[in-house]
């Protein structure tokens, strides 16, 4: 039997959130992607929040936690912005056009994700230690990879629970993949 390591976990983890997410994005029809939380404020609409998922939600943050890369010029560096600019008011975030541009984007993040986790050493997943450019505390390389996919997690929740709210029938197996 072969030998379970820390990457063939996050490999396991990625995967399985992406296909549960990539599902539940098929749900949205082009016609809700503006649609929002009427209760409450500082809601995503589900086009923002496809968005989110498939560009901020797991990929860009492992690939600068492996290589460095956060995917900007040097002079805007994570570590450099303030709150507002990591998590910019809702009214200013992107919006997906339309389903079909989310799943190609959403696809993009699961390969930068799964390359990213492929390229990693297995020692540096637990020996490397370091704190996220926007704080918190210092932890193992694994530790990081593992929130990040667990953020898109969190959203991949969110939208579930926004597709609930919107009349679709959807059931707790579709939040899990069962």
């Amino acid at each position: 039997m072969a030998r379970t390591t820390l990457k063939h976990v996050l490999r396991e983890e990625a995967q399985t959130t992406y296909a549960i997410t990539e599902r539940l994005f098929r749900r949205v029809a082009g016609s809700e992607l503006s649609w929002k939380p009427t209760s409450g404020r500082n809601w995503m609409t589900v086009g923002q929040l496809l968005m989110h998922c498939a560009c901020f939600g797991c990929g860009k943050a492992v690939q600068g936690f492996v290589t460095g890369d956060w995917g900007m010029p040097e002079a805007a560096r994570p570590e450099d912005l303030d709150a507002e600019q990591h998590v910019p008011p809702v009214e200013v975030l992107p919006s997906v056009e339309s389903v079909e541009q989310a799943l190609k984007l959403l696809e993009k993040d699961r390969n930068l994700t799964l390359r990213c986790i492929n390229d990693v050493k297995e020692a540096d997943l637990l020996n490397k230690r370091l704190t996220a450019p926007w704080g918190g505390s210092e932890v193992s390389l694994f530790q990081h990879l593992s929130l990040m996919i667990a953020h898109l997690a969190q959203h991949k929740g969110q939208l579930f629970y926004y597709l609930k709210l919107m009349g679709h029938e959807i059931a707790t197996g579709d939040l899990w993949g069962t």
